[in-house]
């Protein structure tokens, strides 16, 4: 038995609870917990925002120690460093033989299975296949891969998605060239990674866009040398910040139709914008055809940040081991695993960066 915090069903608040967790099966290991990333992502799976099976263990984003592994199992052994990998790719769908392997058609496939069983015989699933709101958790083999060297535990769970994101939207999605202006809409546990990717980009000026006049100091840190308070009049802002022109690249980390359409306006003629927030069914963007010729700027979507997990964890490895990308910097709280519904009140009033579980 282990504790877990368990989504009942869609809507419902979290449950801090033991559960019956499986010893692995083939092609599985079991993983402690160092630490795991409160993602907004968890959030849009408590509305419905994203929809998966329940009821299910949440959390997707952390790092761990391999317990115990499964038969056939390679490659990874009890005692060794983890972080796990949400959205494994199969290799061989559509997407995969393109190369495009943050849109798998099968990555989510094991958010399906049965993950766990709570104290009253519910069957759990895995929340974005991991379940990695728990103090240990059994995943297929495809979802872990080795923490790099030199890289804490605790600090390699934010790998695992909101570094991955921001480092990827700005590098593979963007493709931020040097010297181009950015402005990032959203400055939580995404937006000031994507702050920072954007600062070793050798972007500038680098505009944090966000409803919270506290986050300007988190902010500058990760790399904004402009802060803007939303509003009405942000895009005029930003406007007024390069020249008249706009951003040569507008980041959107929020997932909102306004801050979307914001974001758009705030670009160049020409410019490109990369949304990276989940929204809803509900958020609806809107353009007209002659503003689309007139501007001739480029909306496009952002999965994953676009990133290939296993050839990009070595790269941001070096970053952080030569000093130019610093993971604690992007968490503000560090909780226990009764704190996670206090974080997601957290996010919904849009305070703080990332907050960290620490087990």
């Amino acid at each position: 038995m282990v504790r877990a915090a368990v989504l009942p069903s869609v809507g419902s608040p979290l449950e801090i609870t033991a559960i019956d967790l499986p010893d692995p099966g083939p092609g599985q290991v079991r993983v402690r917990l160092t630490a795991a990333g409160v993602c907004h992502s968890d959030l849009s799976l408590s509305n419905g925002t994203m929809r998966l099976p329940v009821p299910a263990v949440l959390g997707h984003e952390g790092a761990g120690t391999v317990v115990s592994v499964g038969e056939g199992v390679t490659g990874i052994a009890p005692g060794d460093g983890v972080v796990l990998n949400w959205a494994p790719s199969c290799g061989v769908c559509h997407p995969c033989s393109l190369g495009e392997v943050w849109l798998c058609n099968d990555a989510l496939t094991g958010a399906g299975r049965v993950h766990a069983v709570a104290q009253d015989g519910t069957e759990l699933h895995p929340g974005l296949n991991v379940g990695a709101f728990a103090e240990e958790t059994v995943v297929p083999a495809n979802c872990v891969l080795p923490v790099p060297d030199g890289i804490p535990l605790a600090d390699a769970a934010l790998l695992g998605c909101a570094v991955l994101t921001g480092y990827g939207a700005v590098h593979h999605s963007a493709r931020v060239r040097e010297g181009e202006s950015v402005a990032v809409f959203g400055v939580g546990g995404v937006g000031l990674a994507t702050l920072q990717a954007a600062r070793i980009a050798g972007a500038g000026p680098i505009v944090a866009v966000d409803v919270s006049p506290e986050k300007e100091a988190l902010a500058r840190a990760a790399g904004a040398t402009e802060y803007v308070v939303a509003s009405d009049t942000t895009a005029r802002e930003i406007r007024k910040l390069t020249g008249g022109h706009g951003v040569d690249v507008a980041i959107e980390c929020v997932g909102r139709a306004v801050t979307i359409r914001t974001a758009w306006e705030s670009s160049r003629r020409g410019g490109r914008t990369t949304v990276v927030g989940i929204g809803g069914k509900d958020q609806q963007v809107t353009f007209n055809a002659l503003e689309i010729f007139h501007w001739g700027r480029t909306l496009s979507g952002c999965v994953y940040g676009n990133c290939d997990p296993a050839a990009d964890l070595p790269v941001l490895a070096a970053l952080v081991r030569d000093g130019s990308l610093d993971l604690s910097a992007l968490v503000t709280d560090r909780i226990t695993l009764e704190d996670i519904p206090a974080a997601f009140d957290a996010m919904r009033e849009g305070k703080g960066g990332r907050a960290l579980v620490m087990f």
